[in-house]
């Protein structure tokens, strides 16, 4: 029986999440399988792995076949190249606890270089979010000078029509004395 190590698809439309399972070679994608030994999650950023190392390990050993999305997936996860490390002390090129050391090396720098990207992308989403903060700031305050603009203008208008009226009432008063005057010697 040919095994295979592959995905197994889960989710729903658009949200895909995938099982890794250990199942025979002429099983359909989502049929039967033999062991499930991890879980792959892509829609996250980074994507989500989940994996039982030594089953993993255990299966590779005994010659089940990862189809490429799986090879690349216990690839970065180590597996592989504990495989290779393991065949090295098997050849005698070196001991178990020179095989560790280097996968732990390995292990390390990888966490590392992890830790990296994820700083890097932690500043660039803050650089992102200062510079959307400050563009926010920068309308704001251009939209409280254009309102006070109004505002001062609509005071002014105002100030304009009061003083208008005052004008105006000023000489409805005034003009009737004048009228009166004038109405007084044209009776005579």
């Amino acid at each position: 029986m040919a095994t295979k190590i592959r995905l197994q698809r889960h989710g729903r439309k658009g949200y895909a999440y995938y099982h890794i399972v250990i199942a025979d070679s002429r099983a359909p994608r989502d049929g039967r399988f033999i062991e499930r030994i991890g879980s792959y999650n892509p829609n996250t950023d980074p994507a989500t792995v989940d994996l039982n190392f030594e089953r993993a390990l255990y299966w590779v050993n005994v010659g089940a076949q990862p189809t490429d999305t799986t090879r690349h997936i216990l690839s970065t996860e180590g597996v592989m190249l504990m495989k290779h490390l393991q065949g090295g002390v098997k050849k005698g090129a070196f001991d178990e606890a020179t095989a560790q050391k280097k996968f732990e090396a390995w292990k390390a720098d990888k966490t590392k270089a992890l830790d990296a990207v994820s700083e890097k992308h932690n500043s660039e989403k803050a650089l992102q979010n200062q510079a959307r903060l400050d563009a926010e700031k920068a309308i704001n305050k251009a939209k409280a000078a254009e309102l006070a603009k109004k505002r001062t203008e609509a005071l002014e208008a105002e100030a304009a029509a009061a003083a208008q009226e005052l004008k105006n009432s000023k000489e409805t008063e005034a003009a009737p004395a004048v009228e009166a005057e004038v109405e007084k010697p044209a009776a005579e």
